[in-house]
Order: C-alpha cells, then sequence, then structure tokens
C-alpha cells in the first residue's frame, strides 16, 4: 500500500465509516490487504466486509463505477459479492482526509464458502469457474455505465506497470514488452470480444461453497479489456499450482484445466474459438506485468535485484507466507525465461478451438 496512504489512515477515519455504515466497535474485525485497508462486519446476522480506500489510488468516479458493474452483474444474476448502500444509501461513502484527499469507503456482502485450494477443485469445479467468467462477459456486451463512472481501459498509464516499475537495466524484458504491446495493439475491437473485464479472477478473488459455486469479489482493477485476457489472467495464475493439483507440469494441467474450463464457459457465452491463439500473447503480457510489480514491491524494501531470485535468502522471510512462497516460485529462473523468449506456457491453444 502507499506510504501517503497508510501515513493519512487513523482511528477517526475508521470511526467515520463506521458510523456511515451503521456499524458498532463490536461487530468489526480487520482483515489482511494489500491496497485498502479492509475489515469484516456482522450486522443483522449477515457478513460483511468494508473496504476503505483512497482518491490518491482511485478516484471517487473510478470506485462508483466499479460498484455499480459489480452490481450490475448481480441483478443479472451473476454470483459477484454484491455492494450495499451506506445509511445514506450511498454505495460509496467519501471521507476527508483534511490533507486535500479523500478516503472512499464502499461495503459488500461477505462471500460464501472458503479458499477454492482449500475446499478443492474438481472437474465439475472447473466448468463452474468457465461458466461464471462467461457469465460476466455476457453481461458485459450491452452493459453502458454512466459516462463519467467509466473504467479505464487496460493500457491506461495507471495500469502500465511495465514503464512504471521495472528498471531500465532489464532492457530485454521491456523489449519484450513493446513487442507483445505492438500485437495486442492490433487485435480487434468489438462488442463479442472486448469489454469491461474483472482483469484478476483468481483464487485469492473469490470463494467456493460446498456445492461448487463461485462467488468472486474484489472488482477493483476492473478495466476494458478483450475477454480473452480475462481468460489468460484466470489461467496464469492457477496454471502456478499445477504440481499442487497432481500435474507434472503446466502444460498438461492446462489441457485438463481449459476443456472443462472452456466447457462452462461457452455455456454462458460464445466467443469466437479464434481467439485463443492469443492466448500466448496475453500470458506474457500478464508475465511481465507481474514481473514488474514484483521489482516495485522489494525495491521499496531496498532489495537488490540479484535477490529477486533468491527470496529464500532475504532476512526476515517468512517461509510460512503462501504469498511469498508463491512469489519466489514465480520469480524462480524468470530472468532467464523472459529474456529466452520462453513462452509462459508451452501448449498449443489451437487445439482447443
Amino acid at each position: 500500500m502507499d506510504q501517503q496512504i497508510i501515513a493519512r489512515f487513523n482511528d477517526t477515519i475508521l470511526h467515520k465509516a463506521m458510523r456511515r455504515y451503521g456499524i458498532r466497535k463490536d461487530q468489526i474485525k480487520p482483515l489482511d490487504a494489500f491496497e485498502s485497508f479492509i475489515y469484516e462486519f456482522e450486522r443483522g446476522g449477515k457478513d460483511f466486509i468494508l473496504r476503505i480506500g483512497h482518491s490518491l489510488r482511485k478516484s471517487e468516479a473510478l470506485i462508483q463505477g466499479e460498484v455499480d458493474w459489480i452490481n450490475h452483474l448481480a441483478r443479472g444474476g451473476v454470483s459477484v459479492a454484491q455492494a450495499i448502500p451506506s445509511e445514506k444509501g450511498k454505495l460509496v461513502e467519501v471521507i476527508d482526509d483534511t490533507q486535500g484527499g479523500q478516503f472512499l469507503a464502499t461495503a459488500f456482502i461477505k462471500a460464501k464458502g472458503q479458499q477454492p485450494w482449500v475446499a478443492g477443485w474438481t472437474s465439475t469445479r472447473y466448468e463452474n469457474y468457465g461458466r461464471l467468467l462467461g457469465q460476466m462477459h455476457a453481461l458485459a456486451v450491452d452493459y453502458q455505465p454512466v459516462p463519467a463512472w467509466r473504467r479505464p481501459e487496460w493500457n491506461d498509464a495507471s495500469l502500465n506497470f511495465i514503464e512504471l516499475y521495472l528498471p531500465k537495466t532489464e532492457a530485454i524484458a521491456h523489449q519484450t514488452y513493446e513487442a507483445v504491446l505492438k500485437h495486442i495493439h492490433a487485435l480487434p475491437k468489438d462488442p463479442a470480444s472486448y469489454g469491461l473485464i474483472h482483469q484478476d479472477a483468481h483464487q485469492n478473488n473469490f470463494f467456493m461453497d460446498t456445492d461448487g459455486t463461485l462467488t468472486l469479489f474484489d472488482f477493483d482493477d476492473c478495466a476494458y479489456s478483450w475477454f480473452i485476457n480475462d481468460i489468460a489472467i484466470v489461467l496464469f495464475y492457477i496454471s502456478m499450482d499445477a504440481e499442487e493439483l497432481g500435474f507434472k507440469d503446466s502444460a498438461s494441467f492446462t489441457h485438463e484445466f481449459m476443456t472443462h474450463f472452456l466447457r462452462g464457459y461457452r455455456q454462458a457465452f460464445t466467443l469466437s474459438p479464434a481467439w485463443l491463439k492469443e492466448m500466448p500473447a496475453f500470458l506474457k503480457l500478464r508475465e511481465l506485468e507481474l514481473y514488474a510489480v514484483v521489482h516495485r514491491d522489494f525495491q521499496i524494501k531496498g532489495v537488490e535485484h540479484w535477490i529477486l531470485e533468491s527470496f529464500m535468502q532475504i532476512p526476515g522471510f517468512d517461509v510460512n507466507n503462501g504469498g511469498h512462497i508463491w512469489i519466489a516460485n514465480f520469480m524462480k529462473n524468470r530472468k532467464t525465461r523472459i529474456e529466452q523468449g520462453s513462452s509462459f506456457i508451452d501448449y498449443d491453444f489451437e487445439s482447443l478451438m
């Protein structure tokens, strides 16, 4: 989280947000978070989530666009964590930080179930995952937001993590990024293939109920992009767990996962199969973006570049922190793979057409 935001946050801000949503002190508890302050609270026997962000990161209009999109999906029957109004009926509550900025509070119904790796994956649940994304893309086709609330395009300057965070010394990674951008910019855009997507629908951003129902949340990164990008991002993250899920490599997992995922997806939405050939480009885009973000987060802590390949050497590194282990696995040989031009997943995606 931005250190400026941390410095401006205090109990007064929290208590103001609590009052606006009718939350008592004995009803709320903090949760781990990355870019915002997140709390769980209980009201009327039901569980909710309170999120407090800041205008330094996202404007009020962008957050209005986010919650409007979420509730549009909920009204359309998509399993998402719906945004709820404050005591005054607002979906976004603005709280002045007395330093020229605003904290922005929003609340959501807490998703039912547990983390999917705890609940357990099956082929049917892969299919449910695909159906969920397909339902969302189907509703994106005709969605028309309030113009002032429109979410950013995928290539908005604020989302250009490579230019923002990746050192210029990573010359080959920058060259690779430019080549990927040139390819992606040439792709056609039409309502049947391009619209508002989640852009981060990985396993940390949904819960799975006992019946296999997935409930998606954290739409903080939603933006306009190609629907195939949403699918590539899903595969990007879950493929990193291929060995834990019992597969010898990411290619064999990809075949199993995508077969079931696409079966569910196609039950809800028809995306031209020709888009599957673009999966490698969007996988490479996410690989480079994450590579840049890791540099950002660890440079902030004064970690030298060479140590990014050897996270276990970092003083104070918590080996029990699953997130850190995941990042360590991602960074293993990552620089070499990028500079050698290796595909993120060596798989013939056109075979899935």
